[in-house]
């Protein structure tokens, strides 16, 4: 009887006991297991550890060789091919770069509860990387304080959790938004290791699928009925820096307000990187701007359709880029003289009117942040807004928001709307036939200094935004690494096009000796795949990975190709002719001049032109 001993194994349907003895060999202890949970010989993994270390293979070693005892406890895993649902069981490890699980694995899904099946979610890379770390903020001994040894920790020196608010607050500047993995942590620490942790969206729809009474607006009950909001200052943000790889970036785009007085919007691209100022933080870093069709004016900005949106997106994603945020002017100039512009966003006024913050929620909606601790496999986004302003100083300055997930929700089920006449307020929908919208409340102070719940009709839009610190960095960077500047997409009013003239012009003034100086800017990229005359949309991607990589070798192989022979071609005939001093390759003779008192077909596209005109207005290349 002595040699009789019971083994508890613990899987994601719950755990079980098995009876077995000592000499039991561990091939006969998986056949039992197999056996008490319904799985075939191949179907599941045991392991020793919960963070599934130390596999128990099937072999002749009895249990007590493998220092198996009474009462131990091991850990069952299902394999890839047996699991439908996705759900793994709850490895309750501490956070440390060891025990985290790849996210890309089947227990990316560790910290997720067992009350609904997880899907399967590729997150994006800085958030698998932070993921696996540490994040715990350490500390020095203190001299004064401490008195133990230099091996030793107490509660001066020991290291803090990532979410501690008085180490936040203690900061300079100060941090009044914990990093969103500092509040994953925060959830999925404590006794239950997150055991019950889940991020809810939010929904303000009714629920489908109540069949106990007519749908709306005839009925409705408490099981469909969407909850009442309360809106409340979110303690996290996804984003915690903003920063423009270099002033020019900023610059070019600002000059399109300098020379027309209008205002202009753009989408910002780049990549996500650890911000390291703060615990488990998150940077967004700009590397280039995309200006999209857009009708402006000195009070507002309208856009357009955008035909090349998908392949830009394209290109981006090939340069290793993405698109993670959207930027817009309101700048009013105050004195040309010493070029100062007026300082009208403030606490006195607003900092995001509630059209800017619906607009801001619609593009967050629109790129959702992958989240594997999310019923609905996304929480929150990533997406930022930046607004180039004016400062207290009268100097343009660029500050950065996001809005909150409660406004994102708002935006998305269409109840937040907002005040024509003061932009300062939004107003929560009211419900109609056609749509129920819950109550929106926020909580303020009355007169007499009491809390006291409001009905968010209007609705203050301070309670739903987020600032982000914007930031240039002292050293600047250059991911795209061109000297000249190709002309900017969408700017036609000023006279800027993108066409083989200007490109023909671009390569003519480039004085560097290097073709991937000359190909790296993020416009003159973006011509070639889109225009017209040649897109090079299908045979690029070696230049696009030279660019990415930095790699000269890669981008003299393309030039090489006939493609871009082609180019040489095209903007020799148009006439920009290339400094004789540039390696990479003459482009041809100047274009011979012709008249004509008729109209004449062109040789390229076959457009009849009107006479006395020496190119095509169809396709814009030469008549000879």
């Amino acid at each position: 009887m002595a040699d009789n001993i019971i083994i508890r194994v613990q899987s994601p349907e719950g755990m079980k006991k098995i009876p077995s003895t000592k000499r039991e060999t561990a091939a006969a202890f998986l056949k039992k297991v197999a056996k008490e949970f319904g799985f075939n010989s191949n179907g599941f993994s045991v392991y020793l550890n919960r963070n599934k270390t130390g596999e128990l293979v099937s072999q002749n070693k009895t249990l007590s060789l493998l220092k198996i005892k009474h009462g131990d406890m091991l850990f069952l895993f299902p394999s890839e091919s047996s699991t439908s649902s996705g759900e793994v069981m709850d490895t309750a490890t501490p956070h440390t770069s060891s025990s985290l699980p790849s996210v890309s694995s089947s227990s990316s899904s560790s910290m997720i509860p067992r009350s609904f099946s997880a899907p399967q979610v590729q997150e994006d890379e800085i958030d698998q990387y932070l993921a696996k770390q540490d994040g715990k903020i350490y500390r020095n001994r203190d001299p004064q304080l401490c008195r133990h040894g230099a091996l030793g920790k107490c509660v001066h020196c020991v290291p803090l959790e990532p979410f501690d608010e008085d180490y936040l607050n203690h900061l300079d500047p100060p941090v009044k938004h914990m990093s969103f993995h500092a509040y994953l942590r925060k959830l999925t620490g404590g006794a239950d290791k997150g055991k019950f942790a889940a991020l809810e969206n939010i929904s303000c729809k009714i629920k489908s699928g109540c069949e106990g009474h007519p749908p709306w607006p005839e009925g409705i009950c408490t099981k469909c009925q969407p909850s009442a909001i309360t809106l409340n200052r979110q303690k996290y943000r996804h984003v915690d820096n903003i920063m423009f790889e270099n002033h020019t970036i900023a610059d070019r785009f600002l000059d399109f307000w300098r020379k027309t007085g209008s205002q202009r919007m753009g989408y910002l691209y780049g990549r996500y990187t650890e911000h390291t100022d703060i615990p488990l933080g998150i940077r967004a870093e700009v590397a280039a701007i995309y200006e999209p069709p857009q009708n402006a004016t000195q009070n507002s900005l309208e856009l357009l359709d955008d035909p090349k949106a998908a392949a830009v997106d394209e290109i981006a994603a090939k340069l290793g880029m993405c698109k993670v945020g959207w930027i817009f002017t309101d700048l009013l100039s105050e004195d040309t003289r010493i070029g100062t512009v007026r300082y009208s966003r403030n606490s006195d006024s607003y900092y995001l009117s509630a059209e800017e913050c619906i607009t801001a929620g619609y593009f967050q909606n629109e790129h959702s942040n992958p989240c594997r601790l999310s019923r609905d496999g996304h929480f929150g986004s990533k997406f930022v807004t930046v607004v180039a302003t004016g400062g207290p100083d009268n100097q343009v300055h660029f500050e950065g928001y996001q809005v909150s997930n409660q406004c994102m929700a708002l935006v998305r089920d269409e109840c937040l709307l907002p005040c024509k006449d003061a932009p300062e307020l939004g107003y929560a929908q009211e419900s109609s036939p056609e749509q129920y919208v819950p109550d929106v409340f926020y909580k303020d102070k009355d007169k007499f200094g009491n809390d006291v719940t409001f009905l968010a009709r209007p609705l203050p839009v301070e309670y739903l935004i987020i600032d982000i610190t914007t930031t240039f960095p002292k050293d600047p960077q250059y991911t795209f690494s061109s000297s000249q500047r190709f002309p900017i997409e969408n700017r036609d009013i000023l006279g800027e096009t993108q066409d083989f003239h200007s490109l023909a012009t671009y390569l003519s003034q480039c004085t560097s000796t290097s073709f991937l100086n000359i190909v790296s800017d993020f416009h003159l990229l973006l011509f070639l795949v889109t225009n017209e005359v040649m897109p090079l949309r299908d045979s690029i991607g070696l230049l696009l990975e030279a660019v990415k990589t930095s790699n000269e070798d890669l981008a003299q192989t393309w030039k090489k190709s006939e493609q871009w022979a082609t180019i040489e071609q095209l903007c020799s005939t148009v006439g920009g002719q290339p400094s004789s001093s540039l390696d990479y390759g003459a482009m041809g003779g100047p274009s011979v001049p012709a008249s004509s008192s008729a109209m004449w077909s062109c040789l390229h596209c076959t457009f009849m032109n009107q006479p006395g005109t020496e190119h095509c207005e169809m396709c814009s290349l030469p008549r000879s």
